[in-house]
């Protein structure tokens, strides 16, 4: 998704999580690249926090905000919820340091959730955009948690 073509007020939102999946995308690809089960072990975890927090923001601020925005819309937060609820599972057995299905488990995560990823910016943002709802608070909620979740400065 281009983020110059989003509408100014819903920019900074889409943006926001539009980043975290370009950062989320890398680790994927540097978990396939890493040759070493410790760096591996480093990616899965840094991954699985980045997840954590994204997941955790979106469920917090931005799906709640979208919440009647049209029926369509609806649907598509229900899905989203149950899909942020299998990441969730894998992400623990991740972080449970079961190494023997580390690669499994990782592999299944950036598979499903480059599914979510897909679904959220080829479906639900535009179906947000057309709905013209206005993300501008909600830009500003989505950083002082994100940053409150990381431990950063707002």
């Amino acid at each position: 998704m281009d983020k110059s073509k989003v509408p100014v007020e819903q920019r900074a939102a889409l943006s926001l999580l539009l980043d975290d999946h370009r950062s989320v995308k890398k680790l994927f690809k540097a978990f396939e690249d890493a040759k070493d089960d410790a760096a591996k072990q480093s990616i899965a975890s840094e991954t699985c926090q980045q997840l954590t927090i994204h997941a955790q923001i979106e469920e917090e601020i931005f799906y709640p905000a979208l919440r009647g925005a049209s029926d369509k819309i609806d649907g598509m937060l229900d899905e989203a919820t149950v899909e942020h609820g299998v990441a969730k599972d894998l992400i623990a057995k991740i972080e449970s340091g079961n190494s023997k299905m580390l690669e499994a488990n990782y592999t299944v995560l950036a598979e499903y959730v480059g599914h979510h990823v897909e679904e959220e910016e080829n479906e639900l943002f535009p179906a947000v955009i057309r709905a013209k709802v206005d993300l501008t608070e909600v830009a500003q909620q989505l950083e002082a948690r994100k940053a409150e979740l990381t431990g950063q400065p707002a």
